[in-house]
């Protein structure tokens, strides 16, 4: 079951029993080419996210369980990765894991770098339709281990009563387990974002510089993945992938 936390009112922690609860934030990321209309929502947005949590902690109980996508290492060593992909989410997570908070393993490291290799391989296009059609079935079915694994994570980690959070881009395929209470923190500054994105300018001109900026900030992301993942130990894989900008992080095992 998933609620919008801007329709719940004032749940009390014996309404859900011992029912595990998940705060499901969507992931947005930006870059330092980002325009400014954009950066403002999206200043926004993250401290709206952060207000609503304290709330609902403040109704139903303190956060217990932290998961990000595109982090596979858990504690501290995610931490670090989590502040490289998404500084915004890390503070979030930050204070809610020096208030006791874990973070968990999300991801497996090679599982969710496959499919950004093949999201990738999907960006670049191709000219035969066979191709495009064999890319987009591995991806797919890749894409669909990913999701479970991340559902089957979250089952295995939040206890009885427990509280979470999952960090993830919108456009995901998670199956969250039947006992578990979701609830989508969507403050108003997310529609304002998706508006402003609909709405700005469609020229070819602005288009084109659109263009050139959601590329370069793609691949300075993908170079901070990269970096995560020249720190970790030879024999760990690295960190992965999904919607809103074209890759995520790519993942570090433990």
């Amino acid at each position: 079951m998933t609620e919008e936390l801007g329709k719940i009112e004032k749940p009390s922690v014996a309404s859900f029993g011992r029912q595990r609860k998940l705060y499901l934030v969507p992931l947005l990321y930006t870059g330092p080419d980002a325009p400014t209309e954009y950066l403002e929502r999206f200043e926004r947005y993250w401290r709206e996210v952060e207000e609503q949590i304290t709330n609902q902690e403040s109704k139903i109980g303190r956060v217990t369980r932290i998961y990000h996508e595109s982090v596979a290492l858990g504690g501290e060593e995610g931490l670090t990765i989590m502040e490289r992909l998404s500084p915004s989410s890390h503070r979030i997570a930050g204070e809610k894991c020096r208030h006791g908070a874990v973070l968990e393993i999300t991801e497996e490291a090679e599982l969710a770098n496959e499919c950004m290799d093949w999201e990738r391989c999907l960006l670049m296009g191709f000219i035969s339709r066979k191709a495009t059609t064999t890319v987009s079935e591995f991806f797919r079915e890749a894409s669909q281990r990913r999701y479970e694994f991340i559902a089957q994570r979250i089952d295995e980690t939040l206890p009885d009563n427990g509280i979470g959070v999952l960090f993830i881009r919108e456009g995901h395929s998670v199956q969250f387990p039947a006992d578990i209470t979701v609830f989508l923190v969507a403050p108003p500054s997310l529609d304002g974002i998706h508006r402003w994105l609909r709405e700005r300018p469609t020229t070819a001109e602005q288009g084109s510089a659109d263009e050139d900026a959601a590329e370069k900030d793609s691949a300075e992301q993908d170079s901070a993945e990269q970096d995560a993942e020249d720190s970790q130990p030879a024999d760990e894989p690295p960190p992965p992938a999904d919607e809103a900008t074209p890759d995520g992080g790519a993942v570090e095992n433990s």
